[in-house]
């Protein structure tokens, strides 16, 4: 195996983002699967129920504001893909209803997500540019190491938040003990006045 292979099979392994899972859906429920996932970054989803006589499933993908970027009434296979505006936390809820409020099978629910590099069909860029395999493999490790770089500066930048967080709290903190400090001593003084004058008065002390 060559070098160049070798590294894009390492940088596959460790990097691509690809979420698979199954799960049962009984009637009259929903269930919502909630992910993170960066600005920019093109995501999609497969998803397949199984067959449930007088069952309809909606499945409905929204951003943390409501915005809806996927609906599908009666869904039972498919496909549904978006590209992300912004940081956000993403949700993708199955919802099954019984018709008549009856009760009957749960339905298998299988989803895989994929986003980032992995989302991206590039036997579908090879053919619209025609590109050579090594090419592909060259465009591949191209966006796999710009992703690894937006990744660090992620990372950085979240870094350097936390850390100026972490010194406003601590500036605060400091702050805060010197004024507790201040109250203390003044209060102690006070009282040391008020009982030596309550002392006068009652001609315990000259």
């Amino acid at each position: 195996m060559s070098t160049l292979h070798y590294l894009v099979f390492l940088l596959c392994v460790f990097l691509v983002d690809v979420e698979g899972i199954g799960f049962t859906l009984p009637p009259n429920t929903k269930k919502c699967l909630r992910e993170e996932i960066h600005k920019d970054i093109l995501v999609t989803g497969d998803y397949e129920l199984s067959d449930a006589p007088g069952q309809s499933t909606h499945l409905l993908v929204t951003d943390s504001s409501g915005h809806v970027l996927y609906s599908k009434e009666d869904a039972t296979k498919g496909k549904f893909a978006f590209t992300t505006d912004d940081y956000d936390m993403f949700e993708i809820c199955f919802e099954t209803k019984m018709t008549g409020g009856a009760r009957g099978p749960d339905r298998e629910v299988s989803l895989t997500v994929k986003h980032g590099v992995e989302a991206k069909n590039y036997q579908d860029i090879a053919k619209a540019e025609k590109l050579k395999p090594m090419e592909v493999e060259l465009r591949r490790l191209e966006d796999l190491s710009e992703s690894i770089v937006n990744d660090f500066a992620y990372m950085r930048a979240r870094e350097e938040e936390m850390r100026d967080t972490n010194e406003s709290t601590n500036s605060r903190v400091l702050y805060f003990s010197i004024f507790s400090m201040c109250c203390l001593i003044g209060l102690a003084t006070w009282q040391v006045l008020y009982l030596r004058r309550f002392f006068k008065a009652k001609k315990l002390i000259e």
